[in-house]
């Protein structure tokens, strides 16, 4: 089984702009749907807070105190697809930076629910 760790956008989840923060992710992740190509185990889920900075060291300290290395790191559709834009980065150079500073593989999305 995959073992995915998820980050989602924090102000999305707190805001209630149609993310409740989890549960989509997570139904995608067991049933092996939307981007999950397998059925997974998700391992860690992150909120993104912004500016973005502190994705690379949160994901590196949860792979640390879970002594649980991510096979993948998906990037939430709330995350992506997020109306309005973020102002700091896209989602692919958070990809990129996140992918740079872990060595773990980047998906962008999660899930295509409404």
């Amino acid at each position: 089984m995959k073992k995915v760790a998820v980050v989602g956008c924090g102000e999305y989840m707190d805001s209630g702009y149609g993310c409740p923060g989890d549960w989509r992710c997570l139904k995608a992740a067991a049933f092996s749907e939307g981007e999950f190509d397998e059925v997974s185990q998700v391992v860690a889920f992150l909120k993104c807070s912004c500016p973005g900075r502190s994705v690379p060291p949160n994901l590196n300290m949860a792979m640390r105190l879970s002594e649980i290395k991510p096979d993948v790191i998906h990037l939430s559709s709330c995350l992506v697809n997020a109306v309005p834009k973020c102002p700091y980065f896209t989602p692919e150079e958070l990809a990129e930076h996140i992918t740079n500073k872990t060595g773990i593989p980047v998906i962008l999305r999660t899930h295509y629910y409404h």
